[in-house]
């Protein structure tokens, strides 16, 4: 396959998708190989219907805000692949929000899904509405207009759709109660549910504790320990916060958190009350971080910049696509980093991930690092199916699992013939295999 060839014809095809055209090289970098080995691929066009999704279906949302006055939000769900099961895969509302970045959610999604072993296909969707600011009235008229045009294209067999960046338990609350009136059913439609209606436990810190686990198994493999070690997080919604309050159980010492205004370092330490507040952060919708300094007196806040210039052992991307670049992964070598993780989607430029990988530095990509939350989607999914709900020990100890076996995928399918560990190669083809296979397995559809 003539890579540069393929993605010339993809970029005529969708120009300017600039997020979406990324994640596609990303995986087909490493695929060569595989590619190589199996000619059947390449004769059932597997690259060609795996790049594509099965359909994207575009809609407006209307609703009207608290002064009377008609807003109009564009409403998105892309649709993979289902070769592994049902779609699977959240609900971003945020002004940034459009197809580019759906279509690289949803392609990233695949091989998520993929490495967890559940049987979830790929998708994502949302919207440009933002939250931010608005009262819960509006968020709930919002939502309510925006399930009235997706009930028809979702449901627990077809495509489960999800929480992301700016859709909480608020936003799936009342977006579940919308389909639950239109569709007259109660089901697993939706997940990240509230407790008493059908959701899991630990699902609001399953990214972030998947992201720890992962991270783990990342250092067992190198003969190391988190025990001790200084961590720089970014962010500070649930899947930071998932993370911070599961590496500072496992003796590890978080000092730093964001947000779009920028930074926070805590030489102390960032655990007990403090990560308890990043929920009222979060919970002010204001997304802002600088209040933490007034609470924590010695903690420092650094206006527009983001955490990577500090020294730390391990740097984890816990905020969104594309937020450590070139520049930061120089700065993270500079200071002696020694594990890099994504538990955001993409959070790494491929100039830093090159900037690692050259300085045999392991980093785990985010498909792999981050799969937890979708990990613990996946069970709720199950409980849903039983009508049952397992403990919170329980469900933890199964992403335990999960993640650790996704580690294992990693080692099996990316160690070098010189040792070295290429999570990313390892996690693509890990993904790639069981979706090509199947794919392979029911034809040309």
């Amino acid at each position: 396959m003539n890579l540069e060839k393929f993605m010339n014809n993809l970029e005529a095809k969708h120009p300017g998708e600039l997020e979406y055209l990324q994640a596609v090289r990303e995986v087909l970098e490493s695929l060569e190989d595989v590619l190589a080995e199996n000619p059947q691929f390449a004769t059932a066009g597997i690259i060609e219907r795996l790049v594509e999704p099965d359909r994207i279906l575009t809609f407006k949302v209307a609703w009207v805000d608290d002064n009377g006055r008609v807003q109009v939000n564009l409403g998105y769900r892309v649709q993979f692949n289902n070769a592994i099961g049902p779609y699977k895969g959240g609900l971003r509302f945020h002004p940034s929000v459009n197809l580019s970045i759906l279509k690289f959610l949803g392609f990233e999604q695949i091989f998520k899904n993929s490495l967890t072993t559940l049987p979830m296909g790929g998708g994502k969707g949302g919207s440009d509405f933002d939250p931010k600011g608005k009262s819960d009235a509006e968020v709930m008229r919002f939502a309510q207009a925006f399930m009235l045009e997706l009930w028809r294209l979702i449901g627990p067999e077809t495509d489960v759709p999800a929480g992301d960046i700016g859709v909480g338990g608020r936003e799936i609350g009342f977006l579940y109660g919308m389909y639950k009136k239109l569709a007259r059913e109660n089901t697993g439609v939706l997940t990240g549910k509230g407790g008493n209606w059908g959701g899991s436990l630990i699902r609001p810190e399953a990214t972030g504790f998947g992201g720890i686990y992962f991270m783990n198994e990342m250092m067992k493999a190198h003969k190391d320990t988190l025990k001790g070690k200084t961590i720089s997080i970014s962010g500070f919604g649930n899947v930071a916060w998932g993370a911070a309050l599961k590496a500072v159980e496992l003796g590890a010492k978080v000092v730093t958190i964001s947000g779009p205004d920028g930074y926070i370092y805590d030489e102390a330490g960032i655990s007990g009350d403090k990560i308890d507040y990043m929920l009222e952060l979060r919970a002010s919708n204001n997304d802002i971080v600088a209040p933490y300094t007034k609470e924590f007196p010695g903690s420092k806040f650094f206006p527009g910049e983001r955490p990577w210039g500090v020294k730390v052992d391990i740097a984890l991307p816990c905020a969104t696509q594309n937020e450590l670049n070139g520049d930061d992964a120089a700065k993270l070598l500079a200071n002696g980093v020694k594990y890099i993780g994504e538990i955001s989607n993409m959070g790494c430029t491929p100039e830093a991930i090159h900037a690692f990988h050259k300085a045999k530095v392991p980093y785990g990509p985010g498909k792999a690092v981050n799969a937890g939350g979708v990990a613990v989607s996946g069970l709720e999914m199950s409980q849903n199916s039983m009508k049952f709900n397992w403990s919170a020990e329980e469900v933890d100890q199964k992403l335990h699992t999960i993640m650790t076996n996704i580690h294992a995928a990693c080692i099996k399918h990316g160690t070098e013939a010189n040792g070295f560990i290429n999570y990313a190669k390892g996690a693509n083809v890990a993904g790639f295999l069981k979706v090509a296979n199947s794919m392979m397995d029911q034809g040309i559809i």
